[in-house]
């Protein structure tokens, strides 16, 4: 089966296109907590986390699916940029530049493509569907992994408290009551350890 010279010069200019995403610098750091974590290496984590942690979703999980929107969910940060989770004056939901965002970059990709991976995007956004719920747990889950890990990570240098966490972290809860059930005794240890700070 020939694939059509235009579709491939689309998909090598996609692919050309999101080795951008290995400069976005998100606000956690790695485990160790020497140096900032990009989006790709985000990405990448969470797909990993989706396949050891997908028999722990509350509702099987189309795992290949969830795997999609975890490497496809942050791409429009290449033109929209991260948004910290915590952003007092930002929201970090999708947005009209992020919606823009999408169009232009899986507007690279020949059409049925493109139509397929702003689908997906969309689902994961929306966080209605099994696997958008636990692609969404996964995506809350690792930021609290490593600054549990960093003691206290971008919580400490932004001055995040234990509310503000509890109340963004809740949502793994939709995924897995299991895996919320472990986020939840981390964020009580980490108010224990003093790296997580409760008015």
């Amino acid at each position: 089966m020939s694939i059509p010279a235009d579709d491939l010069s689309r998909q090598i200019a996609f692919i050309k296109e999101i080795d951008k995403l290995k400069y976005i610098q998100r606000r956690t750091k790695l485990f160790a907590g020497d140096r900032h974590e990009n989006d790709a290496e985000h990405s990448w984590h969470l797909a990993m986390m989706t396949i050891v942690l997908s028999a722990h979703a509350d509702t099987p999980v189309d795992v290949l699916k969830v795997i999609k929107m975890v490497l496809i969910h942050d791409i429009v940060e290449i033109d929209a940029g991260d948004v910290f989770l915590y952003d007092a004056q930002q929201s970090h939901t999708n947005t009209d530049n992020e919606r823009l965002a999408a169009e232009r970059i899986f507007g690279l990709l020949p059409p049925r493509q493109a139509e397929e991976l702003i689908a997906i995007w969309e689902e994961f956004e929306a966080g209605l569907t099994a696997e958008a719920k636990f692609a969404r747990s996964m995506d809350r889950l690792e930021p609290l992994l490593q600054n549990t890990a960093n003691n206290g990570g971008t919580w400490k240098e932004f001055d995040v408290d234990y509310e503000k966490v509890y109340n963004k972290k809740k949502a793994i809860q939709h995924g897995s009551a299991l895996l919320w059930q472990f986020a939840e005794n981390l964020i009580d240890e980490s108010v224990e350890k003093g790296i997580l700070k409760k008015q």
